[in-house]
């Protein structure tokens, strides 16, 4: 059974390489949306298994994004893991701890990485 996977992140280039990669798998159905704000019409219409949010976007933040989803009674169970450009790994544990992330992964991130991590999330 495929894996829905909800990408949000201001870099198209990026939401594009991702779907395309997930989906050539044949393992994941890939949506992406380039703009913070229609995060959460998105996670509505798609039902994802899991979300990737980019941290900084020009629009709204992805800690901001998550929040809506969250208040939604339909996704608020949706896990979410933030993807950053900040690539220490103390930094990452930091911000998580400050915004409540389930997890960050530093960009870019490998395929291989999104694939470990979706496993691991959803088993």
């Amino acid at each position: 059974m495929t894996k829905k996977i909800l990408v949000v992140d201001d870099e198209a280039i990026l939401t594009k390489m991702v779907k395309m990669n997930l989906e050539r798998t044949g393992n994941y159905q890939v949506r992406t949306e380039n703009e913070g704000s229609k995060a959460l019409q998105a996670a509505r219409e798609f039902k994802p298994d899991l979300i990737f949010m980019d941290v900084m976007m020009p629009d709204m933040s992805g800690d901001e994004a998550i929040a809506e989803i969250r208040d939604d009674p339909n996704l608020s169970s949706t896990p979410y893991v933030f993807m950053t450009a900040i690539v220490s790994k103390s930094e990452t544990e930091e911000m998580g701890s400050s915004i409540g992330g389930n997890e960050f992964l530093a960009k870019p991130v490998k395929t291989e990485e999104l694939i470990s991590t979706i496993e691991r999330i959803l088993g």
